[in-house]
């Protein structure tokens, strides 16, 4: 990351020609277990903000984590990314980013016509502050930038790299800091022992004879997977 550019892009951008996805220089099979094994929940890996106005989640769309969530709550993040694949890869494509990071963040307002700045979310990690290289609107009136109580909107952000989810960092908004992640690393480690467990468990009892283990019923693997 160089935290040095920071611009964002609306639904309505013109999508770039794709020459490769990020999604395959991304994906490492050494340390991505597969999904649908998980039992975590999106607060799990969530890091919270508030304010005055408005309530903050920002969730890290790494298969790192993504893939120790419960089997709806995986499948609902990765379909939020597949549905603006597109514009994420045309960013990272005209960037030169081959393993941007992504986070899904969301904005919920807990006052009328609360107000909210998409651009005042960075991420800090160690002593550098890393601010977002595009934003890609996930709700509709996500550009208008205010909100009617208990209203929410979401993005996912895009990094110029890939998040330390294996670490710790802190999410900043309006002079506020989340730095729980690092609280959170126990949790994930535990989850990741009992997610290799029963994936292996399940790919033994469901493999029938036959020459090729690939006929197993574990879920897919393959490297189009929430934000990767």
């Amino acid at each position: 990351m160089t935290g040095s550019r920071t611009p964002w892009i609306a639904l309505g951008v013109a999508v770039l020609s794709v020459a490769g996805s990020v999604a395959r220089g991304q994906t490492r099979p050494a340390d991505v277990l597969p999904g649908g094994y998980g039992s975590l929940t999106q607060n799990d890996l969530s890091l919270r903000i508030r304010t005055n106005d408005i309530d903050i989640r920002f969730v890290p769309l790494d298969p790192r984590v993504t893939r120790l969530l419960g089997k709806d709550s995986w499948e609902s993040l990765r379909s939020v990314v597949v549905s603006r694949r597109a514009a994420i890869d045309s960013v990272a494509n005209a960037s030169g980013i081959s393993r941007a990071g992504l986070a899904f963040v969301t904005f919920f307002a807990l006052q009328a016509n609360a107000r909210f700045d998409p651009q005042s979310v960075s991420v800090r990690v160690r002593s550098r502050e890393f601010r977002p290289l595009a934003i890609v609107p996930f709700s509709g009136r996500f550009t208008s930038q205010q909100l009617d109580v208990r209203e929410q909107v979401s993005a996912i952000y895009l990094f110029e790299e890939e998040l330390p989810v294996n670490d710790s960092f802190v999410v900043l908004y309006a002079g506020e800091a989340s730095d729980d992640w690092n609280n959170k690393q126990r949790t994930l480690e535990r989850e990741r022992g009992r997610v290799a467990l029963r994936a292996q468990t399940s790919t033994r009892d469901t493999v029938s004879p036959g020459p090729s283990p690939a006929d197993s019923a574990a879920p897919d693997t393959a490297a189009a997977d929430t934000g990767h």
